[in-house]
């Protein structure tokens, strides 16, 4: 497991990555959390939120779950880290970039994420197991 100031590093030189423009209306920045953030819907100790876009009172927010990165993928180092925290931080500003953009159809990611959460409780109902993962 990576400790916190390794974690927001990589998180920070993710952020670098992306053109200013992305950053439009964001008021709330992007924050690293701590807590380990399962959703209402979860079945057990199976599901993870990695990263969450909130808009609250006209605060636009993206917050990076780093306690659910540890459960979700707790022997991720390195590369492989920063492979996954990219997919999640890249997820996230998709999501700011469509609220932005008024994109609400099947195409978008929040149509594809209502998608995922029917195939995970359509799935939980037949035994199998493993650990999922949940971008917001």
């Amino acid at each position: 497991m990576m400790l916190l100031k390794e974690f927001k590093q990589i998180v920070e030189e993710l952020l670098d990555e992306l053109p200013e423009e992305f950053f439009r209306e964001l008021s709330g920045g992007v924050l690293v959390s701590e807590a380990a953030l399962a959703p209402d819907y979860a079945q057990g100790d199976d599901l993870f939120v990695l990263g969450q876009y909130s808009v609250f009172s006209g605060v636009r927010q993206i917050v990076i779950y780093k306690g659910s990165f540890d459960r979700a993928h707790p022997d991720a180092e390195g590369e492989e880290a920063k492979d996954i925290l990219r997919g999640v931080v890249r997820h996230e500003f998709r999501h700011h970039l469509e609220f932005l953009g008024g994109i609400h159809n099947e195409s978008s990611l929040e149509a594809q994420d209502a998608r995922e959460k029917q195939a995970y409780l359509s799935q939980h109902r037949k035994p199998d197991g493993g650990k999922a993962e949940m971008r917001l």
